[in-house]
């Protein structure tokens, strides 16, 4: 794959992801698909042969979409501590280390405030308990 489409690449599946049904997601998957088949003719493979593993994704709601993708935002930050703690090296003491750590959390925010998940994850929280009511007391929401 060519370094060139990788921004381009990153960005068409998004519409697939963010459908409120499976005949949409279709429809996303195969303008995309028709768009880069001839460069990238085993992308078309992977992701019909993918599809059926991919489908129970789209019955839940968006609120649970955006939580369950917001595993990379949490890999994400724990690659910036690691580059963070690797580039100081090492720490005077435990609190030099979560200072560290502090600043490289509120430097994720062009703003410096910190706790952008707050915001999507009650949406997310009722959800989760709504969807999942037999699995998810109503006590536990806090």
């Amino acid at each position: 794959m060519s370094r060139k489409d990788w921004d381009i690449l990153k960005r068409d599946p998004k519409p697939i992801y963010t459908v409120v049904n499976e005949a949409a997601a279709e429809q996303a998957r195969d303008e995309m698909l028709d768009k880069w088949a001839s460069k990238y003719p085993a992308m078309g493979g992977l992701r019909l042969n993918t599809w059926d593993r991919f489908v129970p994704f789209l019955n839940y709601d968006v609120e649970i979409h955006q939580t369950i993708c917001s595993t990379n935002a949490i890999e994400s930050l724990n690659a910036r501590f690691r580059r963070a703690v690797r580039a100081r090296g090492h720490f005077s003491d435990e609190r030099a280390a979560l200072r560290c750590l502090y600043l490289t959390v509120k430097s994720l925010a062009p703003t410096g405030k910190a706790g952008t998940m707050d915001d999507t994850w009650k949406p997310a929280l009722n959800t989760f308990t709504v969807t999942f009511a037999d699995r998810w007391s109503a006590s536990e929401n806090i």
